[in-house]
Formats: structure tokens, sequence, C-alpha cells
């Protein structure tokens, strides 16, 4: 049964939760495989997601990172033998197209073991996703980007919402009345496994151009407006 992390930004660490309750999903620890979010640069190194997961003390037998070094069947036989995926923070872009020149989607999908995201990462989990100068991305136009879609939903993940509501409004209006939207801030996420999905921080949900608070704790699928 796989459980999904989608994750903010954290800018110290897990609030003790959220480190509960993923130290409690990962139950078996002997494989980790991150996915750069520049593939092209050694830079991105998940050196700050790894922090996390030491500090609720999460550590795995074999870490692995995949980017442009790792040659595209090393890469796939990876992710294929992972104990937990993480999608880490970056570049969405540069990471989307990876995923897709990487043939990595299939495989991500049928893992079955965890599967994380941070800011970028989570984005990348949801079913489409907004590219938007307004956003934060460098683009001159919007487009809309396909996902790895692990459920009917999107994410807009690690944003300032808090002076930037009306924006997100305009920018992920059309998109709201397509599917759900989850919008989150800084030190925030979302689990879900099965019909189940548990929030931490402040995080809402944009449909049907409303948007809504979503409290602390776990819902149910059903609790929604739209169908998950």
């Amino acid at each position: 049964m796989t459980t999904y992390y989608y994750l903010g930004w954290f800018n110290n660490f897990f609030p003790k939760d959220l480190a509960h309750a993923l130290s409690r999903d990962t139950t078996t620890r002997h494989s980790l495989v991150m996915i750069s979010s520049n593939p092209a640069s050694s830079s991105v190194n998940g050196f700050t997601e790894l922090s996390w997961l030491e500090d609720a003390g999460i550590f795995f037998d074999e870490y692995h990172l995949i980017n442009y070094e790792v040659e595209q069947e090393e890469a796939k036989r990876r992710i294929s033998d992972a104990s937990a995926i993480f999608l880490l923070g970056g570049d969405t872009v540069k990471q989307n197209s990876f995923l897709y020149e990487y043939d990595l989607l299939e495989l991500i999908q049928s893992n079955g073991g965890i599967v994380i995201g941070a800011s970028a990462g989570a984005i990348n989990m949801s079913s489409k996703w907004v590219c938007s100068p307004n956003l934060g991305h460098l683009t001159s136009a919007t487009t809309i980007y396909n996902g790895l879609a692990f459920h009917n939903f999107s994410v807009l993940s690690h944003f300032n919402l808090e002076h930037n509501m009306d924006v997100v409004k305009q920018e992920l209006a059309l998109l709201s009345d397509e599917l759900p939207v989850f919008v989150s801030n800084k030190d925030c996420a979302i689990r879900v496994q099965e019909n189940r999905i548990e929030i931490f921080g402040d995080v809402y949900l944009y449909s049907q151009q409303n948007m809504t608070k979503l409290t602390e704790r776990v819902h149910s699928v059903t609790d929604f407006p739209s169908p998950l």
C-alpha cells in the first residue's frame, strides 16, 4: 500500500506529528532514491531534504541520487528497487522534463513504496499543474504540465500565500474548475493513503474557484466537494 507525501518546504525540520507519521510509514528502509530537480547540476544533491529525514530519525541503508550522471537503465533499476522515492525541490520544469525524458513515470507510479515530493517534487506529483511567471516560474507564458498523476488533484506547494492569494486564485481559476487544487505554503504537508488525506500545517483547497482552509486532521476523500 503506497503512501504519498506532498511536502512544502521546511525552514528547520519536520514538525513532530509529520515526523511521526513519516517514520511510521517507512517500514522498509533499504534504499532511498532521490530524483533531482536540476539533473544537469551536481549541486542539487538533496542535502537539505535528507536533513529533514535524519532529524526525524529516518535513515536508509542506501542512498541514490538520479540525475544525468546516472544512465537511464540504471536509474530505472534503482527506482524499481527503491523502498522510498523522494522527488527533490527546486526547478519544477527541469524535473518534469527529466521524468519524461528518462521514461520514469510508470516505474514511479508502480513502485509500491513511499513516494515523497518537496516543493517542485510535490507539484510534479500532481495530475496537472500550472507553470506561470506569476507563480514564480522562469517562463514568459502560462503552460499546463502533466505530472505523475498519483491522484486526481493538483498541488501548488511552497508559495508565498500571505502576499499572493489573489494572484494564486487568478492563475489557478481555470484549473480549479477542472480538478481540485491543494495550495500550501512552507512548513506544510499532505499525506495521502488510500481514501484518506491528512493535512499538516496551513493548507487550502481551491475547487470550482472557491478557496477553503482545511483543518489539520485526517479527511476522507468524500469530505471534499469534487472527486479526488
